[in-house]
């Protein structure tokens, strides 16, 4: 059987700090209310001369650097981001370009927060079907640019970051398997309504912000995020004591904690990064899991489950040995 495995992780941060210090400045707020609510306590801002792709390249070349390989070596490329730089070509096209890269597949995802998780599980399966051999896979996202910074309920949750992965077709154990789902009836509970189809006028004047109804999407994501815990393991025949790490999207340290619960896993086996992170999106996880692998949390052979919940409402999880 072939498996897809991770080979090396990377990942990048913009150098701009966006401290709740900075954000009480903005808009009616506290750090000590952010912290309460959120966990957050800062999170990082792309330059004005900086966008996705280039987040994206700087992620995935230090993955390529762990990984010990080339981009000649690549054969696939997904890049999940809700933030393109551009409507076409897609980001992971631009990235292929950057990397001197020519020929193989490169294409984007868009799941919003579950948008890693949705690109890794189409990478395994190219991979499986031997479409691939190696891919690489990286969300990246510069959110600042969709937030209203007038709003103080969204404002002071998101930031920009990218986040990579190489995978490889191997005969070790590595992706187990993946999770996807997502029901858009509940589209409008998160969402950036104005688009190139759809309330363009707004989109030109520059009002192309989210807009979040944050304690029901709150209530929905611990709901799913347990259920598709349950769902992963039960599909793989394991226990939830058989996962060593649990990495999951960073958008609220209350969420994260009752995930745990569910899982019935200690807070000191759960990789958390939301503190200094925010919600990156589909750049979460990957950050969350380059951040565990490079400070040797992580280490080969254990188990992790990563999973997200995001706009649309898309949500998953990736379970892998490492």
């Amino acid at each position: 059987m072939i498996y897809s495995r991770i080979i090396g992780t990377g990942s990048y941060l913009p150098e701009k700090i966006l401290t709740n210090q900075d954000l009480e400045k903005i808009v009616d707020t506290t750090d000590q209310w952010i912290v309460e609510r959120t966990g957050i306590k800062k999170r990082h801002i792309a330059g004005d001369e900086e966008y996705t792709c280039d987040l994206a390249e700087k992620a995935a070349r230090n993955a390529m650097q762990m990984a010990g390989i080339d981009a000649k070596d690549i054969d696939l490329i997904i890049v999940a981001t809700t933030t393109p730089d551009q409507v076409f070509p897609s980001t992971a096209c631009l990235l292929q370009g950057r990397l001197g890269i020519h020929g193989p597949a490169a294409f984007d995802v868009q799941a919003v927060c579950t948008g890693f998780v949705y690109a890794v599980s189409v990478a395994d399966k190219f991979i499986k079907t031997g479409s691939a051999k190696r891919a690489l896979v990286i969300g990246a996202e510069t959110l600042s640019r969709i937030t209203d910074w007038n709003d103080r309920n969204t404002c002071v949750l998101f930031g920009d970051g990218a986040g990579a992965v190489v995978l490889e077709a191997s005969d070790e154990p590595g992706i187990i398997s993946t999770h996807l789902h997502a029901d858009g009836a509940f589209e409008n509970m998160l969402r950036v309504p104005s688009g190139i189809s759809r309330n363009y006028g707004a989109l030109r004047e520059g009002s192309a912000f989210m807009e979040m109804r944050g304690n029901e999407v709150f209530k929905m994501a611990v709901t799913t995020l347990g259920r598709i815990v349950d769902e992963t393991l039960e599909a793989n025949n394991m226990q939830k004591s058989d996962v060593d790490w649990l990495i999951p999207h960073q958008a609220n340290i209350r969420i994260i904690q009752a995930t745990a619960r569910k899982l019935r896993t200690p807070m000191e086996q759960v990789v958390v990064t939301v503190h200094e992170h925010g919600n990156t999106s589909a750049a979460s996880v990957p950050l969350a899991l380059d951040t565990a692998v490079r400070d040797a949390r992580i280490k080969r052979g254990e188990t992790l489950l990563m999973e997200a919940f995001g706009g649309g409402f898309t949500w998953g999880s990736v379970l892998a040995k490492f």
